[in-house]
């Protein structure tokens, strides 16, 4: 462990904690990044690419977007003709939403004359740099909180979103599930293990039919089923294309897998360490892709792709894209950048291909053979 540094965020939770007791780590999670004056998402301050926390897959090169756009604009074609919404939950500082309405615009413009694009974000400081991002798509873009957000036929997209949703901690002990919860010890934060919060941790588990294994810790991200349901009731008709790192629930709780998975990261720096830099790192934790997926049926949503990153890409026309844009390169140091800079993006383990999961799901829409799921053996190669 780290020693904690101290934050004004850790000095507010070292009181909350000394008035109201031990706080979940769920209650710690969401403090350090969502406290409305010292959250790690809220205040100003560079999270995305060199100069921030992390990099994110729409951050490393504008394909990213591109080929997202031509998977929407198939999702458009099925949807009619009537207008098309597209809600993104999360979009950091708008570099996603940028790139695909460049893409719909030059390859679909016609989809891209009938499309809305309505940011959901909590964040003041994001929702500034989305309005610079955008500036050129003002006319096609509006903002609003989720709780406004209406009823709307199109495709609802989140890229990193679920894995910064607080999550309770447990481990096992003896055959029995005990909870992590925050403490002070010697005027600093640290762990204590007790009985769970709240008995909707055990009946998660139930439900899911797997839990971590004796000894090991594993993280339960109640809100994801919640949010899955709430996305479910808005959407009318259209679809739900979720992009994140995460596993499915055998993965997710292996015996293997003893230390559960919450990461921090800091100056591109993973750290294991939560109590460190309090409010000034970002907490994550990997997406169990089962709970969203069976959640979402017994929401009335219907499983329609769940696969790799570099499957999805690749289906939708990563190598020809790759191509053009090297055939637009003069200079061969320029090209051996680019290969190497999207290389991240499909990656099976040093980059983003294996660990970042695509799951697709519908409402209303039948089963329709989306173009991601083109086999890549399948792919013609560019000449």
């Amino acid at each position: 462990m780290v020693k904690a540094t101290t934050s004004a965020l850790q000095n507010i939770l070292l009181e909350k904690i000394q008035s109201h007791g031990n706080m979940t780590f769920a209650e710690f999670m969401a403090d350090c990044l969502y406290h409305p004056e010292h959250g790690y998402y809220i205040g100003s301050r560079d999270r995305i690419g060199k100069q921030g926390d992390f990099f994110t897959s729409s951050s490393v090169h504008a394909l990213f977007g591109g080929l997202i756009a031509r998977q929407l604009i198939e999702m458009a074609q099925i949807l009619g003709e009537e207008p098309f919404i597209i809600v993104e939950q999360g979009a950091g500082e708008g570099h996603l939403a940028k790139d695909i309405l460049d893409a719909l615009q030059i390859e679909d413009p016609e989809v891209y004359n009938r499309s809305t694009y309505r940011l959901v974000e909590v964040s003041p400081d994001n929702r500034r740099r989305q309005r610079e991002q955008l500036l050129r798509h003002v006319d096609r873009v509006d903002w609003c909180a989720e709780s406004e957000l209406q009823p709307f036929t199109g495709c609802y997209l989140c890229n990193e979103l679920i894995d910064a949703f607080p999550v309770h901690v447990v481990e096992k002990r003896e055959g029995k599930l005990q909870e992590v919860f925050v403490t002070r010890k010697g005027g600093e934060l640290g762990e204590t293990v007790g009985p769970l919060s709240t008995a909707a941790i055990s009946e998660y588990f139930a439900w899911l039919g797997v839990e971590p294994a004796e000894g090991n810790r594993g993280e339960v991200n109640l809100l994801a089923v919640d949010w899955i349901w709430r996305v479910a009731a808005t959407l009318q008709r259209g679809f739900v294309l979720t992009i994140d790192y995460g596993y499915p629930s055998g993965e997710l709780y292996a015996p293997f897998r003893r230390n559960g998975t919450v990461m921090c990261y800091h100056k591109h720096a993973a750290l294991e360490d939560p109590y460190h830099l309090v409010g000034e790192q970002d907490i994550t934790a990997h997406v169990d892709f089962t709970a969203l997926q069976k959640a979402g049926t017994e929401a009335g949503l219907e499983l329609l792709y769940f696969k790799e990153q570099y499957r999805f890409l690749m289906a939708l026309g990563f190598v020809d894209k790759l191509m053009q844009l090297q055939a637009e390169l003069t200079e061969p140091n320029q090209a051996l950048a680019l290969r190497m800079t999207l290389k991240n993006l499909i990656m099976p383990d040093e980059g983003m291909g294996s660990t970042f999961k695509v799951l697709v799901q519908g409402k209303g829409v039948g089963t329709p053979e989306l173009l991601c799921h083109r086999k890549i053996s399948d792919i013609p190669l560019p000449i």
